[in-house]
């Protein structure tokens, strides 16, 4: 049988597939029956809303983290053949981002980086990260009631990549705000219009904030990230001052917009299931690997897009070289094949080699700090709150695709 591909698939694609119905709130609360339809009847689709491949399937996903091009950021050139200038200096900075690096340049840059982010020296900071939640907590326990997001998801993991970058704890909210904005780019392929103006202003306040922080660490260094970057040599050559305050734009993001989800998603997965939540209670052991089942179950980051390096057959669909590839990770680590009853939450779940940190050669170089992040929030709660409920009311998940969270997850609490 004969490889299809996309254009021949385009006039038949069944649209009720598409990855645009999460755009849809209903969809967007519970994306997993969508997840499994495509993986029950077309798990490579052509989806002619995002014109773009979409691959579910766990081997399939996994593949494309490892082997596909990162090199999928628009470029200016681009956006001015079709109209769209006013966005050229965001894309000027996402072409220098390690995300959207390829081998060699990504490697280079990526040991260089990575070395703030070694298991061994982030579990030294362990004790100052637990230091961080117990002051947050500490200020919600006389109300007996929390908003989980904005009084410990956010702020935790803000404080600490203000930090580790070598800027002031006090600029955290100015740092999450604009995170929050640059992620909207990063995490959603519906992009609005109407926010252009604002996520322009946010790049500029951004960029020249790290200016100044450059100015200060060329002065003084202090062996912080922001110094990682300026030292980082590609071919003999040290980064443009542009591709350093880039990756520092990149590191915000990463340390902002995905740990506030792990602990979002995770609250409200064990606050759904009350046996794993009281099994925690009884069994801190289970600290580690509650975490890892709540990444898999509620993935903070819910897909990736790549490009086929090559014309590239995958379960009988022909990719075309440079076509563009959508890696669904969340779909992954609900795939039957792969995981034992996914759609359960299981704590003590064994097998469980989730793509919530994506796979291959971006694999999360901050995935070390994200676990200690949420190993450190779920242990603080199931130890220092009893009685714990959810408000009633509806739940409002972000408009981010990419990037699965709340925008508020309102707890009672008897401390």
């Amino acid at each position: 049988m004969h490889a299809v591909t996309g254009a021949s698939l385009a006039h038949r694609s069944e649209p009720s597939l598409s990855l645009f119905h999460l755009l849809e709130p209903e969809v967007l609360a519970n994306p997993y029956t969508l997840y499994h339809r495509l993986q029950d009847e077309d798990p490579v689709h052509w989806d002619v809303f995002l014109h773009a491949w979409v691959v579910t399937r766990y081997p399939d996903v996994l593949h494309i983290l490892q082997r596909f091009s990162a090199t999928c950021a628009l470029s200016p050139e681009h956006l001015t053949a079709i109209g769209v200038t006013d966005l050229n200096p965001i894309a000027q900075t996402m072409i220098r981002m390690l995300l959207f690096m390829d081998p060699p340049a990504h490697t280079r840059l990526r040991a260089q980086v990575s070395q703030a982010f070694t298991p061994a020296r982030v579990e030294t900071l362990r004790s100052h990260i637990q230091d961080i939640a117990d002051e947050l907590i500490e200020s919600v326990l006389p109300a007996g009631r929390m908003d989980v997001i904005a009084d410990l998801a956010d702020p935790l993991p803000s404080i600490v990549a203000a930090e580790l970058l070598g800027l002031p704890r006090s600029d955290h909210r100015r740092l999450k705000a604009w995170s929050a904005d640059f992620a909207e780019v990063l995490g959603n392929w519906q992009h609005n219009p109407d926010r252009a103006p604002r996520m322009l202003r946010t790049l500029d306040e951004m960029s020249e904030y790290f200016r100044s922080a450059i100015r200060e660490h060329r002065l003084h260094p202090r062996n912080e990230l922001i110094d990682a970057l300026l030292t980082a040599e590609y071919e003999g050559e040290r980064l443009s001052e542009e591709s350093v305050i880039a990756n520092c734009i990149l590191l915000m993001v990463g340390g902002q917009e995905t740990t506030p989800n792990l602990i979002g998603n995770g609250l409200l997965s064990l606050c759904s299931n009350p046996d794993q939540l009281q099994k925690l209670r009884e069994d801190l052991s289970l600290i580690p690997s509650a975490v890892e089942e709540l990444l898999r179950y509620e993935s903070p980051s819910q897909h990736t897009t790549r490009l086929a390096p090559e014309d590239t057959e995958i379960s009988g669909k022909l990719i075309r070289k440079r076509q563009s590839v959508i890696a669904v990770m969340g779909a992954a680590n609900r795939d039957r094949e792969r995981f034992v009853d996914p759609d359960r939450l299981d704590i003590s779940r064994k097998d469980n080699r989730h793509l919530a940190f994506g796979g291959g050669p971006h694999y999360c170089f901050g995935a070390p700090l994200a676990r200690i992040e949420g190993q450190i929030a779920f242990s603080a709660i199931v130890q220092r709150f009893s009685n714990l409920a959810l408000q009633p009311g509806p739940l409002t998940w972000r408009e981010n695709l990419g990037l699965r969270g709340l925008t508020s997850l309102p707890v009672t609490f008897r401390a």
